[in-house]
């Protein structure tokens, strides 16, 4: 009898000691993971988990006020000053309608050479009055409709600090230009303001600073036909295919302000 309790009390104790081992255990990994966290350093709470679309388009409206530089010109550079209102029909489709009224400068590129008597020819830059109505390029305005394809979005951590959402889409569709036409034969004006119609391809991109305002890049050809003067009194003329390459940046803004995902 004696024999039994003795065996009782020592598997009581043995299960005690076990328990309590396990316990300590646990509470010594619980700390080591308290201790793991602490370690992360001054990011553990700066990189929050990212998944999904930080920002939502379908159904909402876009309008982005902008300024356009074109390059590459042979005898102008055009500072394009314009805007766009887009629908997005889906998270990925969208239609554009643009306009722009271009302020035309002499290209930094352009040199009137007179040759002279004696030596070789003397180069200077022209004046606007010299090649208005004269050379190609010249551009007053011009109006698009642009179909927008979205089909890439993406997140940049910067520094392990913040994250940047954007996406990459490309835009297509038909172009109205308004260019500088040959000089009237009359000599009434430097020359001829006309309208063509042509097309434009281009690549761009949505920088998110918030749900509702974006910072939008954009590079795009602008593809037309005009007539030339093939002299100075503009009279006799031929038709040139035009590549007008433009880099645009503006600031685009979504409304309504706020959607709901879903």
């Amino acid at each position: 009898m004696k024999a039994l309790g003795f065996r009782f009390v020592l598997c009581t104790l043995l299960l005690t000691c076990a328990w309590a081992q396990a316990q300590t255990e646990s509470q010594e990994a619980g700390d080591t993971s308290v201790i793991d966290r602490e370690d992360r350093g001054p990011l553990k709470e700066k990189i929050p988990p990212v998944s999904g679309h930080f920002f939502l388009r379908k159904g909402r409206f876009e309008l982005t006020p902008s300024v356009g530089l074109s390059f590459k010109d042979a005898f102008f550079s055009k500072y394009i000053l314009g805007g766009s209102f887009t629908y997005h029909a889906t998270e990925t489709v969208g239609v554009m309608l643009r306009g722009g009224y271009a302020v035309d400068t002499v290209s930094s590129a352009a040199q009137k050479c007179v040759f002279g008597t004696t030596g070789g020819p003397v180069c200077q830059p022209p004046s606007m009055d010299s090649v208005q109505g004269v050379a190609p390029g010249l551009i007053h305005a011009l109006v698009e409709l642009d179909a927008q394809w979205a089909p890439l979005y993406g997140k940049i951590s910067i520094f392990g600090e913040k994250v940047i959402h954007f996406d990459i889409y490309g835009i297509a569709g038909p172009a109205a230009v308004l260019y500088g036409g040959p000089r009237p034969s009359d000599g009434s004006a430097l020359d001829t303001p006309t309208w063509t119609v042509g097309g434009n391809v281009g690549v761009g991109t949505h920088l998110f600073i918030n749900r509702w305002i974006t910072l939008r890049a954009e590079l795009q050809d602008v593809i037309y036909q005009e007539n030339l003067a093939t002299d100075l009194t503009g009279i006799s003329q031929n038709h040139s295919l035009r590549n007008q390459l433009v880099f645009d940046v503006g600031l685009s803004f979504f409304f309504p302000m706020h959607v709901e995902e879903g």
